[in-house]
């Protein structure tokens, strides 16, 4: 409705001036989202170069100039595919810190220990009290209607520029509010962390970090536009094709950002979102290419040539894949979260994060040092399990010259069987410390290596090809994401020929996880984290379990009488009641509630959010006198504090007595935030639900 309101008013103005003001509007969308895609490729880009050049110092540095990183410095832009100390001797300007194995690895392990600290330092400068409901329900309060508001209570902490962002951004693109999220200081500390975060080698990668930061370009560059400052609803809508260039930048993907966007971040994505996602991803691909971060002049990250193709007795070793990568992704959902609600329950770890984090950065710097496998960073690991050795380059790697063995090289099987494990053990340690982190790259490399080692006992084709299939199926397992998954894997391979085998792999996979558990890994993180989320599906198999009405999430007497206005036949209010209520949903904590307004002994006639009345008595009030009375119906008159065109005079309503899947339905489908319950017969209005009650009955019911 404001959106009609400010559309009518742009183009019911006459002139060449407002004539190219309403063209301007109408293509502001496109503007902004060509604008956010291409300042979301200028930070990854520099976040790559960064990240390279820093992860290569826990090895050595380049002798040349020590901010190259060492394919720079040795002067090959394809990535180099050994994986031992060796590099020393085969880049001459590149220098080892020592040829002596200790020596290596007590330098390896102190580095990362130092990137580590740094990394958690920098994320504890955007921590914030939130506030929070005064309980589950957000019902009771002490003391009666007439005493004075008292404080709010003091809310949980949040380091806003910790994790991955998606289970956040999911919340904030149903609807809710995290305060400060978006800001410029949570971008520039999620950039800088992500940094030296990868750089320890802990299991996380920046994928996820990138659909946080490319987010937070998309609320700067919004706010900037009026037509998505003043609206919500547009904003969050400008947001999803944002999060579509956050995947697009991290895996040279555009196609497979959009996809992700639409299957696993947004709740609303009509048709119009789409296709600026579709720009947003496009815009990025070309920065992306154009600054050319790899050195290769292409977006395909982890390109691949195997040159053969499968047969069909082969898809018993894709179904095989899938299954491990759903028993994988079952048992690290499960494990990381009563990891975190055990081990950081403990107040050393719960009130010193930076000391959690010395601890995993320690542990995993032990375990995997002494794997060649998987010293490496993330995504350089992926890279070296994926080579084909029957290429004459790729020969000489670490990988291909052990396969390439014939004395039964059982110390490499074991080195693939130890990395798979380290990895799903430190992956589950290390999901949910405070650093920026994703666990896209974690997942992709423990189903490489896998997916490496079902491949030496499969001879007739290269194991490079199981180990990309099981890295898809093991990221399915942790993610639960299906088609964007699939579109992802051959937009980072380049291999088309085997998108059926990914098909089977990650459908296969999706289905064992989910019968191990419904929740995927960003759900049970929302979980952890306390974010008010709403996921339709999960909610619909609750609740159609229970023979519930939707009269029972109706609020106690004591919360209706404290939003409930009873308006006058004058259809004015006095301004001290309106602030003192206004007080009281403060004092609750809750930023999304507002007051219902009633005539006529209880008929419901209208609904004003918390921050249009906010916005109207402490600034349209501000001219007026303190004792002046306020209009929330009818036509105004002159000198009238009018906040009538804020009231919302048609609400969505349910009867008291409808099953309790209307309600879900209602708040999953059309988004809203409050929801008012009328009674059977009268249509009296005899409660107010907002999302987050109805969230709250949800969890309950869970446990």
């Amino acid at each position: 409705v404001k959106d009609s309101y400010r559309m009518r008013f742009i183009h019911s103005r006459k002139g060449l001036r407002y004539s190219l003001y309403t063209i301007f509007d109408d293509c502001s969308g496109w503007i902004a989202v060509a604008i956010i895609g291409t300042l979301t490729a200028c930070v990854a880009f520099l976040v790559d170069i960064a990240e390279a050049t820093v992860s290569d110092w826990k090895l050595g540095y380049c002798t040349r100039n020590p901010f190259l990183n060492r394919e720079a410095c040795c002067g090959d832009k394809t990535p180099l595919l050994g994986i031992t100390s060796g590099v020393g001797n085969e880049c001459r300007h590149f220098r080892v810190w020592s040829t002596n194995y200790g020596s290596s690895f007590a330098m390896y392990v102190a580095w990362a220990l130092l990137f580590g600290v740094i990394s958690s330092s920098a994320t504890m400068l955007t921590k914030r009290s939130l506030p929070t409901v005064s309980d589950a329900h957000g019902d009771k309060q002490n003391g009666s209607f007439d005493a004075p508001p008292q404080p709010a209570a003091s809310g949980k902490n949040m380091y806003m520029a910790a994790g991955s962002g998606i289970p956040e951004i999911k919340t904030i693109l149903s609807g809710f509010v995290i305060p400060n999220f978006l800001d410029f200081k949570v971008l520039a500390v999620k950039a800088f962390g992500a940094v030296f975060a990868v750089a320890t080698g802990m299991c996380l990668g920046k994928e996820g970090p990138f659909v946080h930061i490319s987010t937070c370009v998309g609320y700067l560059v919004g706010i900037q536009f009026p037509k998505y400052r003043d609206n919500g609803r547009k904003l969050r809508e400008l947001l999803s094709a944002a999060c579509a260039s956050g995947l697009s930048v991290a895996f040279g993907a555009p196609i497979g950002g959009v996809l992700f966007s639409y299957e696993e971040i947004s709740t609303y994505f009509p048709r119009k979102v789409l296709w600026r996602a579709f720009l947003c991803s496009l815009f990025v691909a070309m920065v992306l290419k154009a600054l050319n971060p790899t050195g290769t002049g292409k977006l395909v990250l982890f390109e691949t040539h195997y040159g053969t193709s499968y047969n069909p007795v082969h898809y018993l070793v894709f179904v095989l894949l899938g299954v491990a990568g759903g028993v994988f992704g079952g048992v690290f959902c499960k494990a990381n979260f009563l990891w975190s609600k055990w081990f950081r329950s403990y107040s050393i770890i719960k009130d010193h994060p930076v000391f959690e984090v010395f601890l995993v950065v320690a542990a995993t710097a032990l375990l995997q040092y002494p794997n060649p496998l998987t010293r490496e960073p993330g995504d350089i690991i992926i890279k070296n399990l994926l080579v084909d050795c029957n290429g004459a380059a790729s020969s000489r790697s670490w990988v291909c010259w052990n396969e390439a063995r014939t004395d039964g090289r059982w110390d490499y099987v074991g080195w693939l069987t130890y990395g798979t494990v380290v990895k799903l053990v430190l992956t589950i340690i290390t999901f949910g410390c405070k650093v920026p982190s994703g666990v896209i790259i974690p997942a992709l490399d423990a189903g490489a290596l896998f997916g490496r080692l079902v491949g030496q006992a499969v001879g007739s084709i290269s194991p490079g090809i199981f180990a990309m299939v099981g890295a898809a199926a093991f990221l399915a397992g942790v993610s639960r994401m299906t088609i964007s998954l699939c579109v992802i894997m051959f937009e980072l391979t380049g291999e088309l020929e085997y998108t059926v085998p990914h098909m089977v792999a990650i459908l296969v996979a999706k289905w064992v996880a989910d019968a191990l558990g419904k929740e995927g890994v960003y759900d049970l993180a929302q979980t952890v984290l306390g974010h008010p989320f709403l996921d339709l599906d999960h909610s619909l198999h609750l609740v159609q379990q229970q023979n519930a009405l939707v009269e029972h999430l109706i609020p106690p007497p004591q919360t209706m009488a404290e939003i409930t206005v009873d308006v006058p036949a004058s259809n004015k209010v006095a301004r001290a009641e309106l602030a003192h209520k206004l007080a009281l949903l403060r004092r609750r904590g809750l930023m999304d509630a507002g007051l219902v307004l009633v005539q006529n002994g209880g008929m419901l006639q209208g609904y004003i959010a918390e921050g249009e009345l906010a916005f109207g008595l402490e600034t349209v009030g501000a001219v007026f006198a303190a004792d002046a009375a306020v209009r929330l119906l009818g036509d105004a008159e002159d000198g009238d504090l009018d906040l009538s065109m804020f009231v919302d005079r048609t609400p969505a309503t349910v009867c008291a007595k409808a099953p309790m899947e209307y309600a879900a339905e209602m708040f999953g489908k059309l988004g809203l935030r409050h929801l008012c319950v009328l009674e059977e017969g009268t249509g009296r209005l005899v409660g107010v639900v907002i999302k987050k009650r109805l969230v709250a009955y949800l969890d309950g019911l869970k446990h």
